[in-house]
């Protein structure tokens, strides 16, 4: 099957007088080999090249934007025979400890409709098993392009590794004041000194809802597909060698090649562009409901930010929907630290 630019196959029947039924019918008598080989190693070719890391809808994605026409189904049988499936993903496990008698907010993130970049960054942590130790890698994605943003590799759990991805994440996109921070209830983003950051450049903190992953699905999904194809991929020497290919992996495949099913199919980084092309800079917009209706809103004032609207105050007896009041309590002194976990400056004894 030879590339048609532009042209679709519809089209060139079109133009030719022929139907697409007749063409195919053709195709399959007069050169059924010749093209079977040609779709087999434009898969291997794309399969190669993203390191066994997508699955048979991207490469079919992928071929077509290589110029072949190619059916999805007959594209997952092809890598089937050839053994070119993508790599499956090993079990979860729990690394987030909630356990701790920090403050925690509301979930701000759920009620959030998004027009652009910088509205709204998500954080997650994850464990990376090395040959002699584990590792530990934060990371920052904005929500609207599911772009990192920021990340953070680290020996340990203490707050300076969530830190650190933050610093990086605010000395790569300058965010305007009023932007959401969403993350789990862990420590780490619990903590004063993650606290302080996010005061200290007006952001708006929101977590998730205590055992509900869903509230952060978008940067869970990114830590599957991180692990099924990087680090489940690829063997590592040391810190140092995985460190760099993370950044490879995260810098340049993952925001600027990688195509995004969520993303209609384009990279985060083409997506963000084709939004500014389009002038996609209105505010995000937040709604919230009380058995069916809508809360009035009020003004509020941050430090260095302007206005934003948020909520109206909910009466003690009454907490949103899927929140205790044992999950809004207030803040505790800044010296309490659960028993087993270090902040950023701790030492283990």
């Amino acid at each position: 099957m030879s590339l048609q630019g532009s042209l679709s196959i519809e089209r060139m029947c079109l133009q030719a007088g022929v139907s697409r039924a007749g063409y195919y019918r053709w195709l399959g008598a007069t050169e059924p080999a010749e093209e079977e080989m040609e779709v087999r190693v434009a898969i291997q070719q794309v399969v190669l090249e993203h390191r066994q890391r997508y699955g048979y809808r991207r490469v079919t994605r992928q071929l077509r934007r290589l110029g072949l026409t190619v059916n999805h189904k007959r594209v997952a049988r092809l890598m089937r025979e050839d053994n070119l499936l993508a790599v499956q993903p090993r079990a979860w496990v729990k690394t987030t400890d909630s356990a701790h008698e920090f403050s925690v907010h509301l979930n701000l993130a759920a009620h959030m409709k998004l027009s652009g970049i910088n509205q709204l960054w998500i954080a997650d942590i994850t464990y990376i098993r090395l040959r002699t130790e584990f590792v530990y890698l934060a990371v920052i994605l904005d929500r609207f392009s599911r772009k990192v943003v920021g990340w953070a590799l680290d020996r340990t759990l203490a707050a300076r590794l969530a830190v650190t991805a933050l610093l990086k994440a605010i000395a790569e996109r300058h965010p305007p004041p009023g932007l959401v921070h969403h993350s789990d209830r862990g420590i780490q983003y619990a903590c004063p000194e993650y606290s302080q950051v996010l005061e200290a450049h007006a952001m708006l903190p929101s977590m998730s809802r205590p055992a509900n992953p869903y509230d952060n699905a978008s940067c869970e999904s990114f830590m599957r597909t991180l692990k099924r194809e990087e680090i489940y991929a690829s063997t590592y020497r040391d810190l140092e060698d995985m460190h760099a290919r993370i950044e490879e992996f995260l810098e340049r495949y993952y925001n600027r090649i990688r195509l995004h099913s969520a993303l209609g199919y384009h990279t985060p980084e083409e997506f963000e562009q084709i939004a500014a092309q389009a002038g996609s800079n209105a505010a995000a917009s937040m709604s919230f409901f009380r058995h069916g209706e809508p809360i009035h809103p009020m003004r509020t004032k941050m430090p260095g930010a302007e206005s934003l609207l948020l909520p109206a105050p909910i009466g003690t007896d009454e907490p949103p929907t899927g929140y205790s009041s044992a999950g809004c309590s207030p803040a505790e002194p800044a010296s309490a630290s659960p028993a087993g976990y270090h902040l950023l400056g701790e030492h283990q004894p």
